[in-house]
C-alpha cells in the first residue's frame, strides 16, 4: 500500500503577458497548460517549504523561471493564483492518495496504511495543503476557498479511496480511520525539539495498536508493550 512519488519541474519558453483591455483568460493550448502547471506546481513547493505569506507571486514566477509579465498573463491576481493552487493541490494530493490506495503489498493491512499515509505526509502537496489550512484558521477567505476541498478529501477517505485509511463503514471502523487520520496529521504538524526519530517511531507503533484495536484486531493489553 505505501507509494513514493516526486515531481520534477522542467524549465519551459516564456510567454507574453497580453496587450492593455486583453481579458487574460486561460488558455488551453499545450504550451498554456504546461505553463500553468509550472506555475501551480512552483506555489505549492513553496507553500510547503516556505510557507503561504513567505511565497508571493512575484517569487513563484521566480522558482518557476517565468517573468513578471508571464505570471500576470496566466494569473493576474493573488486570488487567482490561490484559487488554482487549491485546486492544483487537491488533485496533487488525491493522485498521491489513490496511488498508495492501490498499492496493495502484503503483511498487515492496517500497518500498511498508517505507514502509507505517513509517508504521504511527508510530501508537497500535503504540506502545501497543511499550510493552507493553518492560515485558513485566521484567514476567512482563504477558508472559505478551501472549505469544498477539505470536505472532498474528507468524503472521500470514507468512500472510493477508503482502500489506505482501512475498510468498513460501520461508526467503530469509521472512529478508526478518523483516530489514525487526525493523529497522523497531528504528528506530522508536530514540533519534537528532541530524539524526534525515537519520538516518532514508538507514536506511529502505538496509533497502528490502537487502530487495530478499534478494528477488533487486538486487546487493550497490547496497546503499550512493557
Amino acid at each position: 500500500m505505501p507509494t513514493r512519488s516526486a515531481a520534477l519541474l522542467v524549465p519551459l519558453p516564456q510567454e507574453s503577458a497580453p496587450g492593455p483591455g486583453k481579458m487574460s483568460q486561460p488558455k488551453t493550448t499545450p504550451k498554456s497548460v504546461r505553463t500553468r502547471r509550472r506555475i501551480l506546481d512552483a506555489a505549492m513547493r513553496l507553500f510547503a517549504e516556505r510557507g503561504y505569506h513567505a511565497s508571493s507571486n512575484a517569487d513563484v514566477a521566480e522558482a518557476a523561471s517565468l517573468t513578471r509579465g508571464a505570471m500576470l498573463y496566466h494569473f493576474p491576481t493573488r486570488e487567482d493564483l490561490v484559487e488554482a493552487a487549491i485546486d492544483h493541490i487537491q488533485e496533487r494530493r488525491t493522485e498521491a492518495f489513490e496511488t498508495a490506495a492501490r498499492d496493495q503489498g502484503h503483511g498487515d493491512a492496517t500497518d500498511q496504511a498508517i505507514d502509507a499515509y505517513w509517508e504521504l505526509l511527508q510530501q508537497a502537496p500535503f504540506k502545501a495543503f497543511a499550510e493552507l489550512e493553518a492560515v485558513a484558521r485566521t484567514d476567512p477567505d482563504l477558508a472559505r476557498a478551501i472549505a469544498p476541498a477539505q470536505a472532498a478529501f474528507d468524503h472521500a477517505q470514507i468512500g472510493d479511496l477508503s482502500g489506505l485509511l482501512l475498510a468498513g463503514s460501520a461508526p467503530r471502523f469509521q472512529t478508526g480511520r478518523d483516530l489514525a487520520r487526525f493523529m497522523l496529521e497531528g504528528l506530522a504538524r508536530a514540533n519534537l525539539t528532541y530524539e524526534e526519530k525515537q519520538r516518532t517511531e514508538r507514536l506511529l507503533t502505538v496509533i497502528k495498536r490502537v487502530t487495530r484495536v478499534l478494528n477488533r484486531k487486538g486487546s487493550v493489553q497490547e496497546l503499550w508493550e512493557d
